[in-house]
């Protein structure tokens, strides 16, 4: 892969065609068939495509949102990532600019790749920021040996709704404060690695319970109270000279001048107050136009391309009618938006892409990072460390409940409680909950008969819990009676071994609670 050449060479040697083609982003796909593969090359070809997001397969979330269809486990999707790239560069005429959500790694995509814990999970760290500029090195490091340029992430969103469904684990925390000071530590975390971030989801998709894959969400707020909330993180991001700003698909009526138009097709919100009142220079990117807050409503193809361009977005995300999307821009555009959306987008491209082909390093080795993460998050939600060491002192039983794919009925479910409760015999019990899922969605996957089970315990034992998920699932736990709560917020191998040390009085709880959870804050 060569260098692009420099933009002023650019302006004037690239076709009016060429240079909206540089402003599309397809999906490509890890997991996709030969046909495909030759489909998306050819598209990339014929319509001068200036980048690529990619994603798992056609069966993963991010385009499969009713979840119907089977995400097939595969070893081997890094490499054939790695190949793939080098594939689709080959097949265009102007290098390409390679993107990915990596907010916790490229795991969040990719199978046996280093993962690193969510949002929610950094939000505990008090203080100690340059764990955060570790976490965002190294995931760019492992972009970087990949062959991408562009992590989109991270989420800035302040998340004060337990029961949002799509950002919740993924964001900070409920302090615009914290929220700010950590993603600008993994932001230039990110940029000491030469790969370019995304702020998201803007103007904020904290304080909804809709997700815009599914439904457009609604935030309901004051144009005063989102400038003092959830724009902070925002500002101090662009303050910062952060790369890009991804627009989310959100209605904001007092942003809108009482609209209920998508933000991501907004004149207003991006051209008005992200680029006028907040200053913002550099690039702006939509939201997948794929999710169904705004697909569905727009059947005609290239519509939704156009309206997005219109809008202000420079780069369209996960566009799904690129020839008829280009054709619309060129017939409706103002050339001088053209010029200027291609000058932001070339220029970031001159800014990230290397001028080797790939990387011959390793991946990121997650351990020691992973287990500072894990000492300085854990989180003692209720309780204290001396009501531990008397509990452990006195004797205790452990239970665990976490996922079980074999278990699928009610009645296996049934079966199994009954199973457990036989083997109760201690007054104390340490529980040790593993939720299903980190999304609130059906009680995270827990089932009814589990959740009565862990209430009885709670009511009628002595408790220690130990939670290794996302701590919203406290709010469906009674709690009031328990010796200590405590959150760990992940299951990975280093927060399972520091949980051990912790409950065996070998290390300290360091982190606090990055969000509101009813009778433990």
């Amino acid at each position: 892969m060569h260098r692009p050449i420099p933009y002023n060479k650019a302006h004037e040697q690239l076709s009016l065609k060429e240079k909206v083609g540089q402003l599309f982003m397809p999906a490509a796909f890890i997991n996709d068939s030969e046909e495909e593969i030759q489909k998306l090359e050819k598209l990339i070809s014929e319509s001068y495509v200036g980048s690529l997001c990619f994603f798992h397969s056609r069966a993963s979330a991010a385009t499969n949102f009713e979840g119907k269809k089977e995400v097939v486990f595969n070893k081997h999707s890094f490499d054939l990532l790695k190949a793939m790239i080098i594939r689709y560069q080959k097949a265009a005429k102007h290098p390409l600019l390679i993107a990915i959500d990596a907010e916790w790694g490229l795991a969040m995509r990719i199978e046996n790749t280093p993962q690193y814990p969510y949002a929610i999970a950094l939000g505990a760290i008090q203080g100690q920021n340059e764990l955060l500029f570790e976490v965002g090195k190294n995931i760019a490091h492992d972009c970087k040996v990949a062959g991408i340029h562009w992590n989109l992430g991270p989420v800035v969103d302040i998340n004060n709704n337990p029961e949002n469904p799509v950002i919740g684990y993924r964001s900070f925390g409920e302090n615009k404060l914290k929220v700010a000071e950590k993603a600008i530590a993994f932001v230039k975390g990110t940029e000491s690695q030469g790969v370019l971030t995304s702020i998201k989801h803007f103007p904020g998709h904290g304080d909804t319970a809709t997700d815009s894959h599914l439904e457009l969400p609604l935030i309901n707020k004051s144009k005063e109270t989102l400038f003092s909330n959830e724009l902070y993180p925002f500002q101090k991001l662009i303050d910062e000279g952060v790369d890009s700003v991804m627009i989310g698909h959100l209605s904001v009526p007092s942003l809108t001048n009482g609209s209920h138009i998508s933000s991501s097709i907004s004149k207003r919100i991006i051209k008005g107050i992200l680029r006028a009142e907040m200053g913002f220079q550099g690039v702006v990117i939509s939201d997948a136009l794929n999710m169904h807050a705004v697909a569905k409503n727009y059947p005609v193809k290239g519509e939704l391309e156009w309206l997005a361009f219109e809008a202000g977005n420079d780069v369209l995300c996960f566009a799904e009618n690129v020839r008829e999307g280009v054709s619309a821009i060129l017939k409706n555009a103002d050339a001088a938006q053209i010029e200027a959306s291609f000058e932001r987008v070339w220029r970031l491209k001159e800014k990230a892409i290397l001028s080797r082909e790939g990387n011959n390093e390793q991946l990121s080795d997650v351990a020691l990072l992973n287990s500072k993460l894990a000492e300085a998050s854990l989180t003692l939600a209720k309780g204290t460390e001396k009501k531990i060491a008397a509990f452990r002192e006195e004797g205790y039983q452990s239970v665990s409940l976490q996922k079980d794919s074999e278990t699928h009925t009610v009645y296996q479910i049934e079966e199994k409680i009954k199973a457990l409760e036989a083997q109760i015999s201690s007054e104390n019990i340490l529980l040790l909950l593993t939720p299903p899922k980190v999304k609130p969605a059906n009680n995270f996957e827990i089932s009814k008969q589990e959740l009565d089970f862990i209430n009885k315990l709670m009511e009628t034992k002595k408790v220690v819990l130990y939670v290794f998920g996302n701590p919203y699932v406290l709010n469906l736990i009674q709690t009031k009676r328990a010796i200590a709560v405590v959150c760990v917020y992940q299951n990975l191998k280093a927060f399972k071994h520091n949980a051990g040390l912790h409950f065996m009085g070998d290390v300290k709880a360091n982190g606090k609670l990055p969000v509101t959870i009813k009778d433990v804050n």
